[in-house]
């Protein structure tokens, strides 16, 4: 009693009380209280109590749904009777509500149905038993079809702590009931007051699929109830949500497949084309007219390949498609292009047409179906595009409003590309150039013009650009005529920015490409003066236009060289912000490495002035300033010189470039190398250089290397290590680097292993762990030669054990890649020669890291991490046989029975053993999944099952090798 006090006065505190803090408290209490074994007896106390009010009612049905759900294992097996009995006691007291209470409840017998099976249950398992129920207590039965709805959504409940075994049991449990589900249900259309109930539970076990024949289906009376609801006055919700649930019951992967269904979607069909106008009737509620677009949606997604054979009957529902598309509201006519999308695919792809055999035949039948077609398409192309168009009222917009607009754009940009694939890029381009000359002219009033026409014409010119050829003569060339006589205004000037840079390709195949070029650029320049947004456009074009038509534009090198200038230095007019302005740098780089080696080391040291004279600028005023200078002041004329490496793609202009730098390079890394920002942003364009110059860089490297291994030991900045990735990448097999690379991968990681010597460390500076173990797995690929007979490997491996389960994704996936790439050695014929100073690493540790990885399997690591210690455990079973199944058994028989049984473990092992022996690992997860299932079912399981691998406690002192 007295518990049950505290817990109701919480509850007021939680939802009463005026003050943050005690409620906050009061709900931490209750959180914990709902945990404990004790929770049981007193939320079943509470919900017997008729003094119970409405918060505290609620609080302990979920309380006790979630008990069911998660603990019920905490209970003697001989509490499921009492336990079952009150529950039912419970449906029967709430069947007037609260309807929340009597929700959970009901989820709460469901859950106990799922863990127990149906022989233990007693009367024939939940479906009789429910059954008998029902008959007995008539005046409960609305309580009865709730836990009737809900029985078959709970078998993909993964909430609920079943055993994958239980789980597939109770689904086959409930299919062989199914004749006395639907017996219930008919019998209720009998009562008009539970009939929608009825449908409900209904549309519930049609997602069992393919459990009812479909010939059955066709004459059932549930189903001719819920299409007959159809035509009624009020749409029934649930009669809708039921003839959905068996348009998707009735859909196949083939052709072949419909025949089975085609009985049921004979009856189907009409019915649903019955509604067609209603679409266009005014007078109905836009809910309504949802619910008829949803179902014409879904039998667009479930019968694409029939629809897509272009039979009459088929183009009846796609001509009703098209009219959804044409709905004047956006989230209705949006539920047709998933449609569009996988007809386009069923029109296109070969696969398709593979059953006609015959190369001709499959040819001409993709083109009589794709010209069935065509007018469909076309018409939709019409209908979407105008879909673009900005609102009267976008600047008013709320930011989110203006976010979901832009995502609309998006999808209608791929609805056209799917309409393009069909009926090609000319001639989607030509319907779409007639709404731009439409809006030109249509839209004048005097001098004043509408430019929202006109922007979204552009916007959808853009957005199939890949697929209009580059011959294209007809429509491209008055388009870009059109280009420079449009109005300045800023959303649509970004837009035609960008639509210049789409089409770039074309303006540098074009025979008269050149011609447009002058224009071109001209309004890119008054892009980057008009705002920021058209500004980032411009950029952005300038770049493509720059990597597409650079032989074109290398005479023209210093009218590009200016606008270059005034962009850096920010002189004029120009708004292209820091972080756009490096387009700018990508595309002068690029036109420079169209030109001959010597024009283009003087164009480089040109494009490198400003942001080497602004550095250099710093760099003079002393070591106190340049310390105390805000990062991005820095940065962002590095981040310009690292582009500049990475896109002028002339290695012995860059190598000249790096080595008469590396003086300003190296003052920036002696003063700011504790600035982790300054670094990477340093270390980025080091790698760029290195990437691009490779063994050009002569001297360079060994200087740049010798100063990222002594900082290093100072600052411990991972990006040293990622620089230091990029050099073994390239370096690591030349023989002549051997010495050096050798004392470096020594001295970062013998410095990193010091850094992470327990879990903790792991945890505060994942990015040290991630960036080591890309690192080491370079050296696996590139240079096992210097790791593999390094002292520091043995050290490098146990670091490796003590992070395993770290939980930072990146740093953990990192190290489990290293564990991988150790044990695969032997599939390459270059590391086979040092697999046996892997084993002498690996094999007395073997059982330790076996042991870790099995309990981040099964816990110790988020599901979402499985994938990757799966191909862990299967690769070490591979290269160390039956070894590594002893080790395997050895863990698992540390597992409790009362958390996996020894049929759970044994598949485990077997998985492990078929690995051993040869059988491609990609089809011996499952075992590895289902083991990870049962021992994350709940908390307390994870708990026990963490407590005996204790993978943070194994003795991960040095072995001697």
């Amino acid at each position: 009693m007295a518990l049950e006090n505290i817990v109701k006065e919480a509850l007021n505190a939680l939802y009463h009380h005026p003050d943050d803090a005690v409620r906050s408290q009061a709900d931490q209490w209750l959180q914990e209280f709902q945990r404990t074994i004790d929770a049981w007896q007193v939320s079943d106390n509470l919900l017997h109590d008729a003094s119970s009010n409405v918060e505290t009612l609620i609080f302990c049905s979920q309380t006790l749904r979630s008990k069911v759900q998660r603990d019920f294992e905490e209970l003697p097996s001989e509490a499921f009777r009492s336990l079952r009995d009150s529950l039912n006691n419970l449906l029967k007291t709430f069947h007037k509500g609260p309807p929340k209470v009597r929700t959970q409840i009901s989820l709460a017998v469901a859950a106990l149905a799922v863990q127990v099976p149906a022989e233990d249950w007693g009367d024939g398992g939940i479906m009789n038993w429910l059954r008998d129920e029902m008959n007995s207590n008539p005046d409960i039965v609305p309580s009865f079809l709730e836990l009737l709805r809900v029985l078959p959504e709970e078998v993909f409940n993964y909430k609920i702590a079943a055993r994958p075994e239980r789980r597939r049991k109770f689904e086959n449990e409930l299919a062989s009931t199914m004749d006395v589900a639907l017996g219930i249900l008919t019998a209720c259309l009998n009562i008009p007051e539970l009939k929608e109930q009825a449908l409900e539970a209904f549309a519930s076990w049609l997602r069992l699929r393919h459990r009812i024949p479909a010939s059955v289906l066709a004459t059932h009376p549930l189903v001719l109830t819920a299409l007959s609801s159809l035509t009624s006055d009020v749409l029934s919700e649930a009669a809708v949500n039921v003839i959905s649930e068996l348009i998707h019951y009735t859909s196949a992967r083939n052709i072949e497949g419909f025949s089975v269904h085609m009985p049921l979607i004979q009856v189907i069909v009409p019915q649903v084309m019955n509604l067609k106008p209603q679409l266009r009737d005014s007078s109905k509620d836009e809910e309504d007219v949802k619910a008829i677009a949803r179902l014409f949606a879904d039998m667009g997604d479930s019968y694409v390949e029939l629809i897509a054979t272009g039979s009459d009957e088929s183009m009846m529902i796609v001509h009703a498609l098209l009219e959804v598309a044409a709905h004047p509201e956006y989230d209705i006519a949006s539920m047709t292009f998933n449609f569009w999308h996988n007809l386009q695919i069923c029109l296109i792809e070969r696969e398709s047409y593979l059953s006609l055999g015959n190369e001709s035949l499959i040819e001409a039948e993709r083109n009589r179906r794709v010209q069935v077609f065509r007018s469909s398409y076309e018409s939709l192309v019409s209908m979407v595009s105008c879909k673009v168009q900005y609102p009267q009222d976008y600047s008013q917009l709320s930011k989110e409003d203006q976010k979901d607009f832009k995502q609309t754009r998006y999808a209608v940009a791929d609805v056209l590309i799917d309409a393009a694939l069909v009926l090609g890029g000319e001639a989607t381009l030509r319907i779409l150039y007639m709404k731009l000359v439409e809006a030109l002219s249509g839209h004048q009033n005097g001098d004043m013009m509408d430019w929202r026409p006109s922007e979204a014409a552009l916007y959808c010119i853009r957005a199939i650009s890949d697929l209009v050829p580059f011959i294209e003569a007809e429509v491209m060339p008055q388009i870009m005529s059109l280009l420079p006589k449009l109005p300045h205004q800023s959303l649509l000037l970004q837009t035609v920015c960008l639509t210049v840079g789409a089409y770039s390709k074309w303006i540098d195949a074009a025979p008269n490409g050149l011609s447009f070029l002058p224009s071109v650029i001209d309004i890119l320049v008054s892009g980057m003066s008009m705002s920021e947004e058209s500004a980032a456009a411009a950029a952005l074009a300038f770049r493509h236009i720059c990597d597409d038509c650079g032989k074109k534009l290398c005479g023209s090198l210093d009218g590009l060289f200016q606008i270059y200038q005034r962009a850096m230095t920010g002189e004029g007019s120009f708004k292209v912000a820091a972080q756009d302005s490096l387009h700018l740098v990508e595309a002068l780089s690029i036109v420079i490495t169209e030109l001959p080696p010597d024009q283009a080391k003087k164009a480089l040291e040109a494009l490198c002035i400003p942001a080497v004279a602004s550095l250099q600028e710093v760099i003079n005023q002393g070591p106190l300033v340049l310390g105390q200078k805000p990062a991005r002041e820095i940065t962002v004329h590095i981040d310009r010189l690292a582009n500049i490496f990475r896109y002028v793609n002339n290695p012995e202009a860059v190598a000249d470039a790096i080595q008469r730098l590396w003086p300003l390079f190296k003052a920036i890394f002696d003063i700011r190398a504790w600035d982790m920002r300054t670094m990477e942003s340093l270390c980025r364009a080091c790698k760029h250089a290195v990437r691009t110059s490779k063994r050009f860089m002569g001297v360079t490297i060994g200087a740049m290397l010798e100063e990222i291994q002594g900082l290093y030991k100072q600052h411990h900045q991972p990006c040293f290590l990622y620089l230091s990735s990029e050099v073994i990448k390239i370096f690591g097999s030349d023989p002549s680097c051997a010495d050096y690379l050798k004392v470096l991968i020594e001295s970062l990681f013998s410095n990193t292993a010091c850094l992470l010597t327990k879990i903790q460390d792991f945890t505060s500076r994942p990015d040290i762990a991630d960036d080591c173990f890309l690192l080491a797995s370079r050296c696996i690929r590139y240079c096992p030669h210097l790791l593999f007979p390094s002292p520091v490997f043995p050290s490098l491996v146990e670091c490796s054990m003590i992070g395993i389960t770290v939980q930072h994704r990146e740093a953990s996936n990192s190290i489990l890649s290293f564990l991988s790439d150790i044990f695969d050695l032997g599939k390459s014929s270059q590391g086979q020669q040092f697999v046996p100073m892997r084993d002498n690493v690996i094999v007395p540790r073997g059982a330790s890291i076996t042991r870790i990885l099995v309990a981040a399997a099964t816990g110790a690591l988020p599901s979402s991490r499985l994938e990757t210690v799966a191909y862990a455990l299967l690769a070490l079973s591979r290269a160390y046989g039956s070894k590594a199944l002893e080790w395997a058994k050895e863990s698992v028989c540390l597992i409790p029975v009362s958390a996996a049984t020894d049929m759970e473990k044994s598949r485990f092992v077997q998985a492990l053993s078929d690995a051993a022996s040869g059988v491609d690992i990609k089809g011996l997860t499952i075992p590895i999944e289902e083991l990870s299932e049962v021992c994350r079912r709940n908390r307390t399981v994870q708990e026990i099952v963490q407590e005996a691998l204790r993978p943070l406690e194994l003795n991960l002192a040095y072995v001697s090798s």
